[in-house]
């Protein structure tokens, strides 16, 4: 039911429902979201979950996302979690809003050991002013091993002049 296409639904989101429809949609569309910002694609994150207000995607712990101590670094989540904020703000916000991220705040609170499921969720309603996006990384255990805000300015588009 998740994936079923609504007229309501924005360009973004309408698009990750269509590429749900095939085998490895959810790969392509994450190449195409990686496609539009490439410094994503550093850390390959994989959007599993797309809807109003939630996104998920997952970064697989290999050797081009580790540091010194062989756990995921910290810069690649914080990737995934700006990644997941980024989606989740394309599939959400109303179509005479804008946004900009303003700042990030992240705690680390574990060893990122596993492949890393980045998560970014909305609890408050999309208006103009400040708005912040609620992120966490779970390791394959499901423990939190970063926790954090990532804080957005949210502003009326410009009205297009007819003429």
């Amino acid at each position: 039911m998740e994936n079923q296409i609504r007229s309501s639904d924005n360009k973004v989101l309408r698009l990750y429902k269509k590429c749900c429809q095939y085998p490895f949609g959810k790969w392509l569309f994450s190449k195409i979201f990686c496609h539009k910002a490439p410094y994503f694609a550093t850390a390959n994150p994989k959007i599993k979950t797309l809807r109003h207000n939630y996104c998920e995607c997952v970064i697989k712990k290999r050797r081009s996302v580790e540091n010194h101590i062989k756990t995921v670094h910290v810069i690649a989540i914080c990737n995934g979690l700006e990644m997941s904020m980024g989606a989740v703000a394309e599939a959400s916000i109303p179509k005479h809003l804008r946004w900009i991220p303003k700042g990030m705040t992240v705690d680390y609170t574990a060893k990122a050991g596993s492949d890393i499921r980045c998560v970014a969720e909305v609890k408050q309603e999309w208006k103009a002013g400040d708005l912040d996006v609620i992120v966490t990384a779970y390791d394959t255990n499901d423990v939190a091993v970063v926790k954090g805000i990532i804080h957005l300015w949210i502003s009326e588009k410009p009205k297009k002049h007819s003429g």
